[in-house]
């Protein structure tokens, strides 16, 4: 049998060298794979002896890793100055009353931010921010429950006026807000914040522009402060007996300053204006205005008071107190010029009633304020009766003033007594038809009290 042995022989050379060269690629492999073990080991064992070495920096390193980008530092606080540059020009309203008393809802709640935003960057300052933020902190913005807000008044007609935010706090305390109106609607133009927490001075005016006095002026009145009201006042044009005669017409009548509108504006100029005091009676279901005019000497002196119109005011009051009797009030001009205070008697009587004794209390304060001061105690009487009884009897009217002042503390040689009788009657004693009127004798039953200071 022949066989092609050239074929079988290549085939075998050609499967050898194959296998050789897989096993030199094996082999290679294992090589990389031994030498790669022991050069990890060394690099690992490199970096642990590193670690020990340096300590600090490993720690710092996974302590860099650990925190967040965006937590590696917090942002410094904004300063006020930041943040009055943030905000916006403030809320405008159509209703006043809600805008302020939101204000101080926020600045109650501690959210003075809230609070600075609607007011404006433009109506507040940076020490005025700060100070609301530390009042806010020291929770003493606390509003009153009864009275949260006031309208204080007109600082120009129909187009700046004032409101307060009222503080729970035993002085009183306010904060100021000046609105501005503009297209209808009400923005805040000025803020004017408590000298510090919780100080107040409630014998002071807070402002003292004239809506200021002005208020000031009224509040003290009506709290029966005849010497704080006089502090208000320009005394070579108001006289002691006006003021008197307000607080007693006040007390009597049981006035009040209207909540809606309390002070109109009626002009207001470089040193002078007017204003037109709207007050009603505690029920509210009476009410009466009288004028107030107010002056500087110029822009570096005080406002004043320096008139003060009661006639419509005692109109008011001789219709609900007096039985509609218009002379029968406790305020009259005196012939010699200025104001005289009027007590009434009963017919033929001398004695003094629970009204009359309140008007003498406001009286005697008013003189134990100054020494120096004096008055005249003025008897008159009615027709009837014979003169020389009527000159009695007015000197017992007279002499029962007297004392009553002395016993509250008036010094006896303040004061000088007269006894007139029937001379001066201040209205007549019969009527045009020579027939008795008996609302004449009853405004001539009294006893005068001129202040002569």
């Amino acid at each position: 049998m022949a066989y092609d042995t050239s074929d079988s022989y290549e085939s075998r050379s050609t499967f050898g060298l194959v296998a050789l060269v897989a096993v030199v690629v094996i082999c290679g492999g294992l090589l990389f794979l031994v030498a790669r073990y022991f050069t990890s080991s060394d690099e690992q064992s490199a970096a642990g002896d590193r670690a020990a070495e340096e300590p600090e920096e490993v720690a710092r390193v996974l302590g860099k890793l650990s925190n967040p980008p965006d937590q590696e530092a917090t942002a410094p606080p904004e300063t006020s100055a930041e943040i009055l540059n943030s905000l916006g020009i403030g809320v405008s309203a159509a209703n006043p009353a809600l805008l302020v008393e939101q204000i101080g809802r926020n600045l109650e709640a501690g959210q003075v931010r809230a609070a600075a935003n609607m007011i404006g960057r433009k109506a507040l300052t940076e020490d005025q921010f700060d100070q609301l933020q530390k009042l806010a902190q020291d929770a003493q913005l606390k509003l009153n429950m009864k009275r949260p807000i006031s309208e204080i008044g007109e600082l120009e007609l129909n187009k700046r006026a004032r409101w307060a935010l009222n503080l729970e706090d035993d002085y009183g305390s306010r904060i100021y807000l000046d609105l501005l109106r503009k297209q209808g609607k009400w923005a805040v133009q000025k803020v004017s914040l408590p000298k510090r927490a919780g100080e107040g001075e409630p014998s002071r005016a807070a402002l003292v522009d004239a809506l200021g006095i002005t208020d000031a002026f009224l509040q003290a009145a009506l709290r029966q402060s005849f010497t704080t009201a006089k502090s208000f006042v320009n005394p070579a044009e108001v006289s002691d007996a006006k003021i008197a005669g307000l607080c007693i017409v006040i007390e009597e009548g049981e006035y009040q300053l209207r909540q809606k509108s309390p002070l109109r504006a009626l002009f207001h100029r470089k040193n002078t204006a007017a204003f037109l005091a709207n007050v009603e009676t505690r029920d509210g279901s009476q009410s009466a205005q009288f004028g107030v005019n107010v002056q500087r000497a110029n822009e570096n002196s005080p406002w004043r008071v320096t008139e003060i119109n009661l006639d419509q005011l005692l109109a008011d009051y001789a219709e609900r107190v007096a039985a509609g009797d218009i002379y029968f009030t406790p305020l009259i001009r005196n012939p010699k010029g200025g104001d005289t205070l009027v007590l009434y008697f009963g017919f033929d009587e001398e004695t003094l009633t629970l009204r009359t004794e309140r008007q003498l209390e406001i009286v005697s304060l008013l003189l134990q304020v100054d020494s120096e001061k004096e008055l005249t105690l003025s008897g008159h009487t009615d027709a009837i009766g014979s003169e020389a009884y009527n000159k009695s009897l007015s000197g017992r009217r007279a002499e029962t003033v007297r004392q009553f002042l002395v016993d509250s503390g008036v010094d006896p040689e303040q004061i000088k007594t007269v006894a007139l009788g029937k001379s001066k009657p201040r209205r007549p004693n019969t009527t045009e038809a020579g027939e008795d009127s008996p609302e004449g004798r009853r405004a001539n039953r009294r006893t005068e009290i001129y202040l002569d200071f």
